[in-house]
């Protein structure tokens, strides 16, 4: 019998379903994988944008770590927001103990609101524990610009020499998301030691981009779960979130910035 491709996606938990663990279940679903979960914060969230946060105990973090690895076969980890320096360290204690490589690290410090997601002294210990255990870092302009205390990058130039820098940290691969930038074109750059790849679509005009950045990189995971190489998984996310985007205002949810339509394919 062949062996269900599984994805663990270790993020918060969005109430309004848009983004978080729930965009991640929803995308592994729709990519034909099944999904298992390590909550890492509770978020009290809609569309228009997060009114609370409560961060899960380190130790309960780990216990969920141990409990999806000691009995699930995971082929890949999606990483989202963690928000505080315990939580980083006992997510990256528990990825060496478990000797898991195909991580996809999403970076995420500010919701789509403008709410501020990443206490500043758990930036340091995301940059020394995290990035060096991932295969891709997945940040968006105003991530990689916080990474690396620099300006936001304007242009193509600029963000491969950001995505340069932050693959100096220590990740094999750095895709720096170019959906916060300006122009007929949303382009997206992957950048690793020995290759470049330029991947582009069209902009969509759409309100509806909660969770955008988490359904991509849990694209990802489900891509590498099903064996695809980091390039292929790439562009296959780059494919189903372009399209969730297009269909996105198919669906009509809440009154601010709605979800991308995860199941654009068959609803």
């Amino acid at each position: 019998m062949r062996m269900t491709p599984i994805a663990l996606t270790i993020a918060g938990s969005d109430s309004g379903g848009g983004a978080g663990i729930q965009a991640d279940l929803k995308t592994f679903s729709a990519l034909g994988v099944y999904g298992a979960s390590v909550i890492s914060a509770l978020t009290a969230q809609n569309t228009k944008g997060v009114t609370a946060i409560h961060n899960v105990p380190a130790h309960f973090v780990a216990a969920q770590m141990d409990a999806v690895f000691s009995d699930l076969d995971v082929g890949a980890v999606k990483i989202g927001m963690v928000s505080q320096r315990a939580i980083i360290e006992a997510i990256a204690t528990g990825l060496e103990r478990w000797r898991q490589s195909n991580v996809v690290l999403d970076p995420v410090m500010i919701a789509a609101s403008g709410d501020k997601l990443l206490a500043d002294d758990a930036i340091e210990v995301l940059k020394a524990a995290l990035i060096p255990r991932a295969l891709v870092v997945t940040p968006n302009l105003p991530e990689a610009a916080a990474l690396l205390d620099a300006p936001i990058a304007r242009n193509e130039a600029e963000m491969r020499e950001q995505g340069e820098r932050l693959l100096a940290l220590g990740a094999q691969a750095v895709l720096v998301k170019g959906g916060h930038g300006s122009g007929p074109e949303s382009v997206d750059l992957l950048i690793r030691p020995n290759a470049f790849a330029r991947l582009a679509a069209d902009r969509i005009a759409t309100e509806n981009t909660h969770g955008t950045g988490c359904t991509l990189s849990s694209a990802i995971a489900a891509g590498l779960a099903k064996g695809l190489a980091l390039s292929e998984a790439v562009g296959a996310a780059k494919r189903y979130v372009t399209d969730a985007l297009v269909a996105a205002d198919r669906i009509k949810i809440g009154s601010g910035h709605g979800p991308a339509h995860h199941f654009h394919a068959w609803w």
